[in-house]
Protein backbone atom coordinates (compact mmCIF):
# COMPACT_ATOMS: atom_id res chain seq x y z
CA UNK A 1 0.00 0.00 0.00
CA UNK A 2 1.70 3.31 -0.77
CA UNK A 3 1.84 5.96 1.59
CA UNK A 4 0.17 9.16 2.17
CA UNK A 5 3.03 11.10 3.41
CA UNK A 6 6.07 9.55 3.98
CA UNK A 7 9.13 11.48 6.15
CA UNK A 8 12.40 9.73 5.34
CA UNK A 9 15.70 10.02 7.06
CA UNK A 10 14.68 13.90 8.18
CA UNK A 11 16.85 15.60 10.08
CA UNK A 12 15.49 19.20 11.24
CA UNK A 13 15.07 21.84 13.56
CA UNK A 14 15.65 25.57 14.46
CA UNK A 15 18.88 27.47 12.64
CA UNK A 16 21.90 25.21 12.54
CA UNK A 17 20.27 23.07 15.98
CA UNK A 18 19.19 19.91 14.85
CA UNK A 19 15.76 18.45 16.97
CA UNK A 20 15.09 15.72 14.58
CA UNK A 21 18.01 12.94 14.35
CA UNK A 22 17.00 11.01 10.90
CA UNK A 23 13.12 10.21 11.49
CA UNK A 24 11.98 7.76 9.15
CA UNK A 25 8.00 8.04 9.38
CA UNK A 26 4.77 6.72 7.19
CA UNK A 27 1.41 7.56 6.95
CA UNK A 28 -1.06 5.10 4.87
CA UNK A 29 -4.09 5.56 3.13
CA UNK A 30 -7.24 5.82 5.66
CA UNK A 31 -5.05 5.15 8.38
CA UNK A 32 -4.74 6.87 12.28
CA UNK A 33 -1.31 7.25 13.00
CA UNK A 34 -0.65 8.48 16.29
CA UNK A 35 3.19 10.36 17.10
CA UNK A 36 3.38 10.11 20.88
CA UNK A 37 6.21 10.48 23.07
CA UNK A 38 7.16 13.10 25.97
CA UNK A 39 7.55 16.82 25.76
CA UNK A 40 10.40 18.06 23.83
CA UNK A 41 10.68 14.80 21.86
CA UNK A 42 10.43 16.95 18.53
CA UNK A 43 6.53 15.71 17.63
CA UNK A 44 5.72 19.32 17.02
CA UNK A 45 8.98 19.92 14.76
CA UNK A 46 8.09 16.84 13.15
CA UNK A 47 4.48 18.15 11.51
CA UNK A 48 6.30 20.90 10.93
CA UNK A 49 8.15 19.71 8.08
CA UNK A 50 5.39 17.55 6.81
CA UNK A 51 3.83 20.88 6.76
CA UNK A 52 6.34 23.07 5.02
CA UNK A 53 6.92 25.38 8.02
CA UNK A 54 10.22 23.73 8.66
CA UNK A 55 12.25 22.98 6.01
CA UNK A 56 15.02 19.49 6.62
CA UNK A 57 18.46 20.22 6.51
CA UNK A 58 18.50 16.61 5.71
CA UNK A 59 16.56 13.43 4.25
CA UNK A 60 12.58 13.79 2.48
CA UNK A 61 9.32 14.54 2.69
CA UNK A 62 6.76 12.40 0.04
CA UNK A 63 3.11 13.02 -0.50
CA UNK A 64 1.54 10.41 -2.63
CA UNK A 65 4.37 9.38 -3.88
CA UNK A 66 5.67 13.15 -4.98
CA UNK A 67 8.97 14.50 -3.35
CA UNK A 68 7.30 18.12 -1.86
CA UNK A 69 10.65 17.91 0.52
CA UNK A 70 11.22 22.27 1.00
CA UNK A 71 7.66 22.98 -0.70
CA UNK A 72 6.15 25.94 1.06
CA UNK A 73 3.42 25.75 3.71
CA UNK A 74 1.00 27.23 0.96
CA UNK A 75 1.88 24.61 -2.21
CA UNK A 76 1.65 22.06 0.65
CA UNK A 77 -1.55 23.21 1.68
CA UNK A 78 -3.07 23.05 -1.74
CA UNK A 79 -1.84 19.49 -2.69
CA UNK A 80 -3.71 18.50 0.05
CA UNK A 81 -1.61 18.71 3.68
CA UNK A 82 -4.04 20.16 6.47
CA UNK A 83 -2.19 20.98 10.05
CA UNK A 84 -4.46 22.13 13.16
CA UNK A 85 -2.11 23.35 14.92
CA UNK A 86 -1.56 23.46 18.59
CA UNK A 87 -4.09 26.38 19.59
CA UNK A 88 -6.56 25.17 17.14
CA UNK A 89 -5.58 28.28 14.42
CA UNK A 90 -9.18 29.83 14.46
CA UNK A 91 -9.98 33.53 13.89
CA UNK A 92 -11.04 34.67 17.26
CA UNK A 93 -12.58 37.40 16.17
CA UNK A 94 -14.35 36.20 13.34
CA UNK A 95 -18.02 34.35 14.27
CA UNK A 96 -18.28 30.71 13.43
CA UNK A 97 -19.85 31.19 10.05
CA UNK A 98 -17.15 34.19 8.95
CA UNK A 99 -14.41 31.10 10.10
CA UNK A 100 -15.97 28.99 7.65
CA UNK A 101 -16.35 31.09 4.86
CA UNK A 102 -12.70 31.32 4.90
CA UNK A 103 -12.56 27.88 4.32
CA UNK A 104 -14.34 28.58 0.61
CA UNK A 105 -10.64 29.32 -0.92
CA UNK A 106 -9.85 25.77 -1.63
CA UNK A 107 -13.15 25.98 -3.76
CA UNK A 108 -15.80 24.48 -2.23
CA UNK A 109 -18.97 26.75 -1.87
CA UNK A 110 -20.07 27.79 1.29
CA UNK A 111 -23.29 25.66 1.26
CA UNK A 112 -21.36 22.58 1.07
CA UNK A 113 -18.61 23.69 3.55
CA UNK A 114 -21.44 24.25 6.28
CA UNK A 115 -23.43 21.24 5.33
CA UNK A 116 -19.95 19.39 6.26
CA UNK A 117 -19.25 21.04 9.52
CA UNK A 118 -22.75 21.39 10.59
CA UNK A 119 -23.26 17.79 10.04
CA UNK A 120 -20.09 16.64 11.77
CA UNK A 121 -20.26 18.79 14.43
CA UNK A 122 -23.67 20.08 15.08
CA UNK A 123 -22.79 22.31 18.08
CA UNK A 124 -20.97 24.47 15.68
CA UNK A 125 -24.48 25.03 13.74
CA UNK A 126 -25.84 26.06 17.37
CA UNK A 127 -23.13 28.69 17.41
CA UNK A 128 -23.28 29.86 14.02
CA UNK A 129 -23.69 33.60 14.81
CA UNK A 130 -21.59 33.55 17.62
CA UNK A 131 -17.98 35.03 17.84
CA UNK A 132 -15.40 31.96 17.77
CA UNK A 133 -13.15 33.56 20.54
CA UNK A 134 -16.04 33.43 23.14
CA UNK A 135 -16.86 29.51 22.73
CA UNK A 136 -15.64 26.79 24.95
CA UNK A 137 -12.09 25.39 24.03
CA UNK A 138 -13.77 22.74 22.54
CA UNK A 139 -15.81 24.04 20.43
CA UNK A 140 -12.69 26.18 19.12
CA UNK A 141 -11.29 22.66 18.49
CA UNK A 142 -14.57 21.52 16.71
CA UNK A 143 -14.68 24.90 14.59
CA UNK A 144 -10.76 24.34 14.01
CA UNK A 145 -11.11 20.53 12.86
CA UNK A 146 -14.16 21.67 10.46
CA UNK A 147 -12.44 24.84 8.76
CA UNK A 148 -9.74 21.85 8.21
CA UNK A 149 -12.73 19.19 6.68
CA UNK A 150 -13.42 22.15 4.21
CA UNK A 151 -10.46 21.82 2.54
CA UNK A 152 -10.88 18.21 1.62
CA UNK A 153 -7.10 17.21 2.46
CA UNK A 154 -5.58 14.21 1.52
CA UNK A 155 -3.99 14.11 4.91
CA UNK A 156 -4.63 15.78 8.24
CA UNK A 157 -1.74 16.43 10.98
CA UNK A 158 -3.44 17.21 14.29
CA UNK A 159 -0.75 18.96 16.90
CA UNK A 160 -2.31 18.15 20.74
CA UNK A 161 -6.13 18.22 20.26
CA UNK A 162 -6.66 17.22 23.76
CA UNK A 163 -4.48 20.12 25.00
CA UNK A 164 -6.26 22.21 27.78
CA UNK A 165 -9.52 20.60 27.31
CA UNK A 166 -11.10 18.65 30.13
CA UNK A 167 -12.13 14.82 29.68
CA UNK A 168 -14.96 14.65 28.55
CA UNK A 169 -14.75 17.03 25.92
CA UNK A 170 -11.70 14.81 24.95
CA UNK A 171 -13.82 11.94 25.05
CA UNK A 172 -15.98 13.92 22.20
CA UNK A 173 -13.60 15.52 19.90
CA UNK A 174 -12.23 11.57 19.54
CA UNK A 175 -15.18 9.73 18.61
CA UNK A 176 -15.69 12.91 16.21
CA UNK A 177 -11.89 11.89 14.83
CA UNK A 178 -12.72 7.95 15.19
CA UNK A 179 -15.56 9.14 12.60
CA UNK A 180 -14.06 11.13 10.15
CA UNK A 181 -11.16 8.97 10.11
CA UNK A 182 -13.98 5.51 8.98
CA UNK A 183 -14.76 8.49 5.90
CA UNK A 184 -10.93 7.24 4.83
CA UNK A 185 -9.32 10.49 5.96
CA UNK A 186 -5.47 9.64 6.83
CA UNK A 187 -5.02 11.37 9.87
CA UNK A 188 -1.44 12.41 11.60
CA UNK A 189 -2.11 12.68 14.77
CA UNK A 190 0.97 14.52 17.96
CA UNK A 191 -0.10 13.90 21.44
CA UNK A 192 1.34 13.85 24.49
CA UNK A 193 -1.56 12.45 26.59
CA UNK A 194 -2.32 8.73 25.01
CA UNK A 195 -4.79 6.98 26.55
CA UNK A 196 -7.70 8.58 24.46
CA UNK A 197 -6.05 8.25 20.94
CA UNK A 198 -4.49 4.30 21.10
CA UNK A 199 -8.51 4.06 21.85
CA UNK A 200 -8.78 4.55 17.84
CA UNK A 201 -5.08 4.94 16.49
CA UNK A 202 -4.17 2.26 13.77
CA UNK A 203 -0.39 2.62 14.46
CA UNK A 204 1.55 4.67 16.48
CA UNK A 205 5.18 5.79 16.57
CA UNK A 206 7.15 6.74 19.99
CA UNK A 207 9.72 10.02 19.06
CA UNK A 208 12.24 10.22 22.05
CA UNK A 209 15.37 12.76 21.39
CA UNK A 210 14.21 13.21 17.71
CA UNK A 211 14.15 9.84 17.53
CA UNK A 212 11.45 7.49 16.37
CA UNK A 213 12.05 4.63 19.34
CA UNK A 214 9.41 2.47 18.34
CA UNK A 215 6.48 1.65 16.25
CA UNK A 216 3.81 -0.59 15.72
CA UNK A 217 -0.03 -0.91 16.98
CA UNK A 218 -1.08 0.17 19.67
CA UNK A 219 -0.85 -3.45 21.93
CA UNK A 220 2.50 -4.01 20.23
CA UNK A 221 4.34 -0.42 21.06
CA UNK A 222 2.46 -0.38 24.67
CA UNK A 223 5.68 -1.81 26.78
CA UNK A 224 7.78 0.64 24.84
CA UNK A 225 5.44 3.59 25.36
CA UNK A 226 5.50 2.71 29.46
CA UNK A 227 9.08 2.65 29.26
CA UNK A 228 9.32 5.93 27.44
CA UNK A 229 7.51 7.93 29.88
CA UNK A 230 8.54 6.65 33.25
CA UNK A 231 12.67 7.36 31.41
CA UNK A 232 11.19 11.13 30.49
CA UNK A 233 9.67 11.53 34.33
CA UNK A 234 13.27 10.06 36.00
CA UNK A 235 14.79 12.49 33.80
CA UNK A 236 13.00 15.37 35.21
CA UNK A 237 13.09 14.43 38.33
CA UNK A 238 16.96 14.05 37.94
CA UNK A 239 16.99 17.34 36.52
CA UNK A 240 14.96 19.03 39.56
CA UNK A 241 17.24 17.75 42.31
CA UNK A 242 20.74 18.65 40.50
Amino acid sequence: MSAVLELSGVRAGYGTIDVLHGVDLVVHPGEVHALLGPNGAGKTTTLGVASGQITPHAGTVSLVGRDVTGAPPDALARAGVCLIPEGRGIFPNLTVLENLRMATFTGMSFRDVQARAFSTFPRLGERRKQVAGTMSGGEQQMLAMARALATDPAVLLIDELSMGLAPIIVEELYDRVRAIAASGLSILIVEQFVHEILGIADVASIMLHGHIAGHGTPAEIADTLAAAYLASDQNRTDERAH
